[in-house]
């Protein structure tokens, strides 16, 4: 039993598609006996993630800067809603309070949160497992670009290796579970 950190788009402009693999997430979470942390949101893949866990029964954290509760309307069901003052805060409490980091499809937020965590797990930092769930290939010109920066130096390949990218939520939670 793990607790697991999504990070997901919380735009409600993107294809219901991408709002009901976050609630495919949620609810394989669920099943599996784990724990969801968040960035602490009710609208979009954010909301469908928390929701889809606690129908299923799993424990739910969201942690938000006071900042944004305007915007993203803050997931008063969760069974913890942390607010916070910074990003760096919220970053800090989501990594402290999960085991494991799948993203999903997102925008800028989902980026910085994912490269920070995969960072940190590619300098030793920690040993936590970081996978990108990408059923459409919407991380697809990342991997490109990351294969690039490897052939000119940039990244080390052990780097990329410490990052997965799966194509379906079983496998996900395969990788997870088998950590675990």
């Amino acid at each position: 039993m793990a607790s697991i950190c999504v990070y997901c788009a919380s735009s409600e402009l993107i294809d219901p598609s991408y709002v009901a693999l976050a609630g495919d997430v949620g609810t394989r979470l669920a099943a599996g006996g784990h724990s969801l942390v968040s960035g602490g949101g009710r609208v979009s893949m954010m909301g469908a993630v928390a929701r889809a866990a606690r129908v299923g029964g799993a424990h739910t954290v969201g942690v938000i800067p006071q900042h944004l509760l305007g915007y993203e309307v803050g997931d008063t069901d969760a069974d913890e809603l942390i607010v916070v003052n910074t990003m760096r805060e919220r970053k800090q409490l989501m990594d402290e309070r999960s085991d494991a980091f799948i993203a999903l499809p997102g925008g800028i937020g989902t980026f910085e949160e994912l490269f920070e965590v995969w960072t940190a797990r590619s300098l030793g930092m920690h040993a936590k497992p970081v996978l990108v769930l990408d059923p459409d290939d919407f991380y697809a010109p990342l991997w490109r670009y990351l294969d690039e920066l490897i052939g000119r130096g940039f990244i080390r390949p052990s780097a990329l290796d410490s990052l997965w990218r799966v194509k379906s939520v079983a496998d996900a939670f395969a990788l997870i579970e088998g950590v675990d």
